[in-house]
């Protein structure tokens, strides 16, 4: 089995920190920002450096290639170089350095690969800075509208096309990524599972299906001092009496369906007046299509009024659950094996743009441990060595894979598997 140089992947995760660091040690690297564009740039110079001839696309995915020995669609491995406000060091970053890392080790040890190897660097993949997230691969699996993704406007009304045609980074559509073998993320895992079994690795089998709800209740707003509660119509212990509810039922269903009350807002929001409106979303995410339905059900049968309140739900979005390629998920899996290392296989239940570009190149995850769970933050951790752990079996699935779809026809057949 091979390993990658974890000393080096360290030195490079340690210099890309420097690209919008805080006080606190996280980094603040938005979308085509200044922060963002000295890691592009950096990130260019060190693919060029080792060899890797790098391309830009028309929504700025970065693409750096290791040319193959055979005339082959390309196995391509990465994530993404932004991050959100005072976010960690690892999210996204750490998919990109370690397939460059591999690309290295593959050139450093003369490993010939069949296929090209492309390192991808996926533009706005948090949408911190422009909505939606995973904006770009969004735009190469024709989820999202290009035209309007580039009218999506940040805080300072900047839209995303013009922060694109100032960053030098504004490409040619025809360099986008349209086939390949396959594609293997690697990210931390942004949650506290692996760390509490003490396990080193997951294998990702796919993206976990949700939905997302907004609920409101409608009552009547008035003095909070001179009206009795007997006689009042209160939006807010309403919402509250409908979220324990939801909370009771939802209970009762599989135990691993995640489900949170993200956003309640109150209107008058006066202290000194009852609410007459309030208004929360209620999300629910599950790998079983039909647990999902099933929480469906229990929203849309919602009484139409409580507590004197007429009550109204509507459907903001959901997604499908993805499930990735089995004979790529099998590569990364054997190379755990192979490698000894101690791993799950799970679901994600956070979006990445693996699940997007699944859709039309046979894909897979894997997943390095988040000390205490925790990522979206400043302390966010994963260990040195958890890191080249999930590097290395980066590696040897790509090898693997090379292997496996070397005969003209094998992506294809295993595409649709």
């Amino acid at each position: 089995m091979e390993k990658v140089n974890g000393q080096r992947l360290r030195e490079t995760l340690e210099q890309f920190s420097a690209f919008g660091a805080t006080v606190a040690g996280g980094v603040t690297r938005l979308s085509l920002s200044e922060e963002d564009l000295a890691a592009r740039n950096e990130f260019q110079r060190l693919c060029e450096e080792a060899g890797l001839s790098v391309t830009v696309d028309d929504m700025g995915n970065m693409y750096g290639l290791l040319r193959g020995k055979k005339d082959l669609p390309p196995i391509a491995t990465g994530s993404h170089l932004d991050s959100v406000v005072k976010g960690g060091r690892f999210d996204g970053v750490l998919g990109v350095l370690a397939a460059l890392e591999v690309a290295r080790t593959i050139i450093d040890r003369n490993l010939e690969l069949d296929h090209p190897l492309m390192v991808v660097n996926f533009t706005n993949e948090e949408g911190a800075r422009f909505d939606p997230a995973m904006m770009s691969s969004g735009v190469l699996a024709g989820k999202f509208d290009k035209e309007e993704m580039l009218r999506s406007a940040d805080p300072d009304g900047v839209t995303f096309g013009e922060a694109l045609n100032a960053s030098g980074f504004l490409g040619e559509e025809e360099n986008r990524l349209k086939e390949a073998a396959a594609f293997v993320e690697l990210h931390i895992e942004q949650g506290p599972v692996l760390e509490h079994h003490g396990e080193e690795l997951a294998v990702v089998e796919g993206v976990m299906g949700m939905c997302c709800y907004e609920i409101s209740l409608h009552g009547e707003s008035n003095h909070a001092g001179t009206t009795p509660v007997s006689m009042r119509k209160d939006a807010m212990f309403a919402a509250a009496g409908v979220l324990k509810d939801l909370q009771r039922k939802l209970l009762k269903l599989p135990d691993d369906l995640v489900f949170t009350a993200g956003r309640i807002n109150a209107y008058p929001n006066i202290h000194t007046v009852i609410p007459n409106r309030v208004t929360f979303t209620l999300e629910a995410r599950h790998k079983d299509p039909d647990v999902i339905r099933r929480v469906e059900e229990i929203i849309q049968g919602l009484p139409a009024e409580e507590a004197g309140c007429a009550l109204e739900s509507r459907k903001l979005w959901g997604r499908d659950t993805v499930v990735f390629n089995g004979a790529v998920v099998g590569a990364v899996e054997k190379s755990a094996e192979e490698l000894g290392l101690n791993y799950r296989k799970m679901y994600s239940g956070a979006g990445h743009d693996a699940q997007f570009i699944a859709g039309f190149v046979p894909s897979a995850m894997i997943f390095v441990p988040s000390a205490n769970g925790y990522s979206h933050r400043e302390d966010e951790h994963t260990t040195w060595e958890e890191c080249a752990h999930g590097a290395d079996v980066l590696l040897n699935a790509i090898l693997k894979l090379d292997k496996e779809l070397s005969e003209p026809g094998q992506e294809a057949q295993e595409a649709v598997q």
